[in-house]
């Protein structure tokens, strides 16, 4: 036993001690990506807590507020038109127990015009635009702007006509591919294997696993973007319908064993972007930045872009 010992713990000893080294230095074994865009201030829903969500009203609004990415989901009409909404079934935006799949485009309802916003429970928004807005739409208007799309449907036909829409507006680089499915994102990556994509629930559960056992520095990742909840905002400004996200003490646990500054400063030296959704107030803001975010999901822009301007003339 003693020889065993012997041997065993200063090997363990060499290897921990290399990871951490290599956690703190990873461009030694990796090259650090390189993306066409890097966004401190993102748009979640374009902004829906000062314009009705995802429609173009917001997404303008969001661009003259100075915000960097716009964050959407889509959806595709009976008669296959690719529409930015955040649900297939429209009853939370519309007041009508509908789904978009079996509707044409021209039967599209229109948003209420009053709307809770998700993730602050008790706010609410109005806009002048409540018409749903075309995928394409938003990329004619905003050529150059970020795009996150999250496809929440393990559609075929929807996965190819949202890449066909990036192709032909030559954005492969600046539109990411978003979902918490790694089945979805892999037909995501089989269609259009060229745009950037973020972490699934699945890739994001093996990256801490990975993390905690020291092993994350010597592995390759994929994906250019971790894009994850802040967890403080759970239970106090949205509260999940059910699951582990109902429990205070369970969230209590994943904040801590999720939000570490070393694993996001390792991601960032790695030219990973970590984005922190839904701030929605200051200290929301300051919370996610101070545990090592690059960037911020809000959907209030103007505060966002308020609290950077404000926190970078005092740096």
């Amino acid at each position: 036993m003693s020889s065993f010992l012997y041997f065993i713990l200063p090997a363990l000893g060499g290897y921990t001690l290399t990871s951490l080294y290599l956690l703190k230095n990873p461009q030694i074994l990796h090259r650090r990506k390189r993306t066409a865009f890097y966004s401190t201030h993102i748009s979640h829903r374009g902004g829906c807590g000062e314009r009705i969500e995802s429609t173009i009203e917001a997404f303008t609004h969001a661009v003259e507020q100075g915000t960097q990415m716009l964050e959407l989901d889509c959806h595709l009409t009976h008669d296959g038109h690719v529409v930015v909404s955040h649900d297939e079934n429209l009853l939370r935006q519309t007041g009508h127990d509908v789904t978009i799949s079996s509707l044409n485009l021209q039967d599209l309802p229109l948003y209420k015009e009053r709307m809770e916003v998700t993730f602050y429970t008790g706010h609410y928004i109005t806009g002048a635009d409540r018409t749903f807005a075309l995928l394409e739409d938003v990329f004619r208007k905003f050529p150059e702007m970020p795009v996150s799309i999250e496809i929440k449907e393990n559609n075929h036909q929807l996965i190819e006509k949202v890449s066909d829409l990036v192709r032909r507006y030559n954005r492969e680089e600046i539109t990411v591919w978003a979902t918490v499915n790694s089945t979805i994102m892999k037909e995501c990556r089989r269609t259009n294997g060229s745009m950037p994509y973020s972490f699934t629930m699945k890739r994001g559960a093996l990256l801490l696993l990975l993390f905690y056992s020291g092993l994350l520095p010597f592995v390759p990742l994929g994906e250019s973007l971790l894009q994850f909840y802040l967890l403080r905002i759970i239970n106090r400004t949205y509260i999940p319908e059910q699951g582990i996200l109902r429990n205070r003490l369970a969230v209590s646990f994943i904040e801590k064993v999720t939000m570490r500054k070393s694993l996001f400063r390792h991601l960032a030296a790695r030219g990973i972007q970590v984005h922190l959704f839904v701030c929605n107030e200051d200290e929301d803001i300051k919370a996610a930045l101070e545990v090592g975010a690059t960037g911020v999901m809000s959907d209030y822009p103007t505060l966002l872009s308020g609290y950077l301007r404000r926190n970078r003339s005092q740096d």
